[in-house]
């Protein structure tokens, strides 16, 4: 790999793309690493976007690549392949892929001598790759995966849901306020603005003077559910990044934000201090924390993340699923705690961005099973723009990817709002 002093954005690209495959790391983690520091702010959005697209379509790219190769290369060299072939097939210039693709080769340690291999292989790519890639379709979801949600969903909604997979999702926006300043985009019909080509967040209208957040607009919707919280003491459980405590602070409440992560809500001050909100933050374990008395609270609980796959599609190639059985327990325990920290007839909704009913719906009747004080609030998302489909049994609201597919799909999300008795 090309010296980190000299480092580009396909070099870039290349070092994520090898957390993700080779060290079962997510982008989120490595993203912000020391060796990406001195990338330009554009170059290290472009390699994010290389490694992202590359990830999104890496069956895709194993496929076209496959009749070219004899046999697999090393990890490092096969990983300039795919992201090569990635580029190359969406349209890249074949000739600045091909000549980057073997001058990192070069700076390999221990594989430079396949630098004419690699020269060779993406040359037939470019000539060929293209017209292979268009007749191939969406890439499947991991066996681990797919099968509780094809249980769950069917094997129809799976597939479309992989469809919107294989896009490059749309960015959303939250407004701080009707009259805030925006850029141009589309409004979903819950009120989220939705942009297709948005480019640099940080240039867009607005963003300097805190007019907006970014919040995909199903995340949008767990907020809305708590109802009018003006003047109410509400505590956002798991608060970072920050997109619903700035919610709930534009809409009137009083927030306590927390978060067990400094570094992570590092990113909940900086969020508050450029759109001029207020919060009250503390840094500790949720199942630690003790102060009682809230209004309402909002738990965005942890969780396998799987409904976010369409924006991080380096989530079924970094996990495995064996984490979620401690996930499912930690969110009962999560949300058994919060409730003792709520006033009595007190209202609490419980979130996950996950794809699996165990961390949604099943967690929903297990805990109404385990406390006779609560109801669901069946009512809290009769929200202009959801679709009375969109309802789950229990009583809460099922979100998919595959809704609004025809708008660039959204993340799937679980929320329910739970009452306790007065």
């Amino acid at each position: 790999m090309a010296d980190k002093r000299t480092l580009t954005a396909r070099g870039a690209a290349l070092w994520l793309l090898s957390q993700v495959l080779r060290e079962g790391r997510l982008l989120s983690e490595v993203q912000g690493a020391p060796r990406l520091a001195n990338l330009p702010a554009a170059e290290r959005a472009r390699a994010g976007r290389l490694a992202t697209d590359t990830l999104r379509h890496l069956e895709r790219t194993n496929r076209v690549l496959k009749p070219f190769l004899r046999k697999p290369p090393p990890p490092p060299v096969l990983e300039i392949l795919q992201l090569s072939t990635c580029e190359l097939c969406l349209g890249g210039d074949a000739h600045g892929v091909v000549n980057e693709a073997v001058s990192l080769t070069r700076a390999t340690k221990r594989h430079s001598a396949l630098s004419g291999l690699v020269n060779a292989v993406l040359r037939k790519v470019a000539a060929e790759g293209p017209a292979k890639w268009a007749e191939l379709r969406a890439p499947h979801l991991p066996k681990w995966l797919r099968r509780p949600l094809a249980d769950a969903w069917g094997a129809d909604s799976v597939a479309a849901m992989e469809r919107v997979f294989a896009e490059r999702p749309p960015l959303d926006l939250t407004l701080k306020s009707s009259d805030a300043n925006q850029p141009d985009g589309i409004v979903l019909p819950t009120g989220t603005l939705r942009l297709t080509d948005p480019g640099q967040v940080s240039a867009l209208p607005g963003f300097a003077n805190g007019a907006w957040w970014v919040q995909d607009a199903a995340a949008a919707l767990p907020v809305r559910g708590l109802g009018d919280v003006t003047g109410l003491n509400v505590l956002d459980m798991c608060a970072a990044p920050g997109g619903k405590t700035m919610q709930l602070a534009a809409r009137g409440a009083k927030v306590t934000a927390l978060d067990a992560s400094e570094s992570r809500l590092a990113r909940v001050h900086e969020n508050l201090e450029r759109t001029g909100l207020k919060a009250d933050i503390v840094c500790a374990d949720a199942l630690s924390y003790d102060q009682t008395g809230f209004d309402a609270i909002l738990l965005d609980a942890p969780c396998s993340a799987t409904g976010t796959i369409r924006r991080h599609p380096d989530l079924p190639h970094a996990k495995t699923g064996e984490e979620i059985g401690a996930l499912i327990e930690m969110q009962a325990r999560m949300l058994d705690h919060a409730l003792s920290l709520l006033k009595p007839g007190g209202k609490l909704v419980f979130c996950t961005c996950s794809l699996l009913p165990d961390e949604g719906e099943c967690q929903i009747d297990d805990a109404l099973a385990r406390h006779d004080v609560l109801r669901v609030v069946r009512e809290a998302f009769d929200i202009h723009g959801v679709d009375p489909a969109w309802r789950s049994s229990e009583g809460g609201l099922r979100l998919r990817p595959d809704l609004w597919a025809e708008h660039g799909g959204m993340d799937g999300f679980y929320m329910a709002c739970l009452q306790t008795s007065a």
